[in-house]
């Protein structure tokens, strides 16, 4: 079954709070997530990873009948806001889970972690549906 493991930072402004961090903090964090990367390669896990813009750069689309497409953003007032995704394909819900729990641990400023959202939706068309 895939899943999209959806990282939502903390706190989230216009644009990445890990810019203000010590560069020690930042490597830690970063490399907390490498790690766990390099692992769902190696298990044949990971179908897709990508990190994302700040929302300073995000925009919604929406058609309108006629004219121009309408767009709206940047979104400064945001609490939080996504700032990159996993796809994996894995066995069961309780994997993704495992995954995402992992991710969200990764440490921030001082090595405590962050213990961030991160959003876990299966996939349509990702695989039969888990048992009840």
């Amino acid at each position: 079954m895939k899943y999209l493991l959806m990282m939502h930072t903390p706190r989230g402004a216009r644009s990445y709070e890990i810019f203000d961090w010590a560069p020690a903090d930042v490597e830690a964090h970063m490399a907390h997530l490498r790690a766990i990367n390099r692992e769902l390669t190696e298990a044949g896990e990971l179908v897709d990873i990508q990190a994302l813009t700040p929302p300073a750069e995000a925009r919604l689309v929406r058609a309108v009948t006629g004219g121009a497409p309408v767009t709206d953003g940047p979104f400064p007032e945001t609490k939080e806001f996504l700032a990159g995704f996993w796809v994996v394909d894995v066995a069961t819900p309780e994997r993704a889970y495992a995954i995402a729990e992992r991710a969200s641990a990764a440490p921030g400023p001082g090595g405590a972690p962050l213990n961030m959202a991160i959003e876990v939706r299966r996939v349509m068309g990702g695989g039969p549906e888990p048992a009840a």
